[in-house]
C-alpha cells in the first residue's frame, strides 16, 4: 500500500536536493512530481547557485524559477564547452579613442529573458555613448555629439540604464533610446570613479570626486543623498559587495589607506552622525575584489617597500551593534606577498573558495588566500594585458588582441580553473597594440574587447556563441 507524506514535511525533504535529484523525483508520480515542480523549490536553487542578482517575480516575465534554472544553466556549459569555432565574430570600425570604456547594458551575468542578447554600451573619442547588438554586430542607438569628453562609463543593466560623466564634471544618466538623458546634474569637482547598484530600496549612484569626496545620488533623477569626505586624494575606485551592504573606496595615491563603508549610513545620513567604515591598515592598495557569493570577504592587492613587492591580504568584515550602536568590525583572515621570482601584476580577480587568480608577463596564476600556488597556466603567446574575473568566468586578454576563456569549477573545488577556449583577433593584418587599459568583458552568450591597432583606430571586437 502506498503511503504519501504530507505536502510540507515532502517540501522539507526536497529543499536539500540538487537540481539533478529534483529533476529524477519528479518522475516518479504525480504527487512528486507536483512539489518537485513548485516554484519555492527552484527559486531556493536559483538563490543558492546565483546569490545576490536581485532576481524578482517581475523580471521572470512568463518564465518559471525552473525554467530560469535551466535555461540559466544550459548558457553557463555552453559557454564552458564553447570552441572558438563556435563563436560569430564581428567588428565595429569606429573611432573610440585612446581609452574607450564599455559595459554591458544588458545580458550580464543572469540573464531572464530567456533571449539570449547582449546589448553593449561604450563611449568614443567624437564625445558620444553608442549602444551594439554584440549578435547582430550593429549599432543600435548612439547618443548626440557632447560638448565635453566622457571620462566615466557606468551601467545598471536590470534597469537598462547607463551613467556618464565627462571633463565638465557632469553627471547624466541614459535610457540608452531617447535623445536626451533622463537626468542631469554637475558636481563641484571632476569625477575619478562611479558604481551603480540596485538594493531592496531602489537604484542608487556613487560618485567619486578628484577631491576625495564620495557623492551618493538616487536613480534615475539623480538627486543628492550625501557627501562624504574618504581622502586628501581623489577617489580612484568604488566597488561594492555582492549584498551591497560595503563599499570599498581606494585612491592610486600611494599615501592613501583604503577604506570600507557600511552602505547604509551613505543611503541613510540622516540616521548616522558619522558615517560608519573601517580603514584598511595597506597603503599603495590599488586593487580590490569582493569574494562572489561571500557578502562580506574582500582581497585586497598592494605593493610594499621600495622594491614594491606585490602582497595581497584579505578581510571579513561584520557590522555589530554592541548597546544598540553600530559597530564594524574586520578580521584580516590571511596576507601573503608574492615570491620575487614573479613580476609584479597590475589585474586580479577573486573566486569562490577563497582563490586569487592573477596575471604576470603571459603568465595566469591562482593562488589560495594564504598564498599557496594551485596553478600556473602557460600557452600565451604575448603578454596578458587584462583579466577580467567574475563568478563565472575569467578572460585573459592578450596584447597580441587574443583572449583565453576560463570558467571557474562550481563550488570552489578542483581543478578550480579549467581552460575552456582560445580566441583569435580575425581582423586585419595590422599588428595590434593593446595597452593595458584595453579590457575584454563577457557575460554567458558573448565576450567583448577593444582592440588597439598601431597607426589605426580603436575597434570594438564582438564574438558571439551561435544561437
Amino acid at each position: 500500500m502506498e503511503v504519501q507524506l504530507p505536502d510540507v514535511p515532502m517540501v522539507k525533504i526536497f529543499s536539500y536536493l540538487d537540481a539533478f535529484s529534483l529533476l529524477q523525483a519528479s518522475k516518479v508520480n504525480k504527487n512528486w512530481n507536483k512539489i518537485a515542480e513548485s516554484d519555492f523549490l527552484w527559486r531556493r536553487l536559483c538563490l543558492k547557485k546565483w546569490r545576490f542578482c536581485n532576481f524578482t517575480y517581475e523580471r521572470l516575465g512568463t518564465q518559471t524559477w525552473k525554467q530560469l534554472f535551466l535555461h540559466q544553466t544550459k548558457q553557463e556549459r555552453r559557454m564552458a564547452c564553447a570552441q572558438s569555432e563556435d563563436f560569430i565574430y564581428k567588428e565595429a570600425a569606429e573611432n573610440l579613442g585612446m581609452e574607450p570604456e564599455m559595459a554591458y547594458l544588458s545580458g550580464s551575468g543572469i540573464t531572464v529573458d530567456g533571449q539570449g542578447k547582449s546589448i553593449i554600451c561604450i563611449v568614443s573619442s567624437t564625445c558620444k555613448l553608442y549602444t551594439w547588438d554584440v549578435q547582430e554586430g550593429t549599432m543600435i542607438w548612439s547618443s548626440p555629439v557632447q560638448q565635453s569628453n566622457i571620462t566615466n562609463l557606468e551601467t545598471l543593466p536590470q534597469m537598462h540604464l547607463a551613467i556618464t560623466a565627462d571633463m565638465e564634471r557632469t553627471i547624466k544618466v541614459w535610457n540608452c533610446h531617447d535623445r536626451d538623458p533622463l537626468a542631469t546634474c554637475t558636481i563641484t569637482r571632476i569625477c575619478f570613479s562611479l558604481k551603480a547598484f540596485l538594493t531592496k530600496d531602489g537604484p542608487f549612484l556613487m560618485v567619486g570626486d578628484s577631491d576625495g569626496n564620495i557623492h551618493t545620488f538616487t536613480m534615475p533623477e539623480l538627486r543628492d543623498i550625501s557627501k562624504v569626505h574618504a581622502f586628501q586624494y581623489s577617489v580612484d575606485l568604488l566597488h561594492c559587495s555582492p549584498d551591497k551592504k560595503w563599499v570599498f573606496a581606494c585612491g592610486i595615491h600611494q599615501h592613501i589607506l583604503p577604506k570600507v563603508f557600511f552602505t547604509e549610513c551613505l543611503l541613510r545620513p540622516s540616521e548616522y552622525s558619522t558615517p560608519l567604515y573601517f580603514t584598511v591598515p595597506f597603503a599603495s592598495c590599488y586593487r580590490g575584489c569582493w569574494t562572489p557569493r561571500r557578502e562580506n570577504r574582500i582581497t585586497l592587492m598592494y605593493r610594499r617597500g621600495s622594491q614594491k613587492k606585490t602582497g595581497f591580504t584579505t578581510f571579513d568584515l561584520t557590522a555589530e551593534s554592541p548597546w544598540g550602536r553600530k559597530d564594524i568590525q574586520a578580521h584580516q583572515i590571511a596576507s601573503f606577498l608574492l615570491p620575487v621570482h614573479i613580476d609584479s601584476p597590475n589585474w586580479m580577480g577573486v573566486g569562490d573558495g577563497s582563490m586569487i587568480v592573477f596575471e604576470s608577463g603571459p603568465y595566469l596564476f591562482l593562488f589560495t588566500v594564504n598564498g599557496l600556488m594551485l596553478q600556473r597556466f602557460e600557452g600565451h603567446q604575448s603578454t596578458i594585458s587584462n583579466i577580467w574575473v567574475d563568478s563565472l568566468h575569467v578572460l585573459a586578454a592578450s596584447v597580441d588582441g587574443s583572449i583565453h576563456v576560463y570558467m571557474w569549477e562550481e563550488g570552489g573545488h578542483y581543478p578550480y580553473l579549467k581552460r575552456c577556449c582560445h580566441l583569435e583577433y580575425l581582423g586585419s593584418s595590422v599588428t595590434p597594440r593593446c595597452n593595458q587599459v584595453s579590457r575584454a568583458i563577457c557575460d554567458n552568450v558573448s565576450i567583448v574587447r577593444v582592440v588597439s591597432r598601431v597607426h589605426e583606430s580603436n575597434i570594438l571586437v564582438m564574438y558571439a556563441l551561435n544561437s
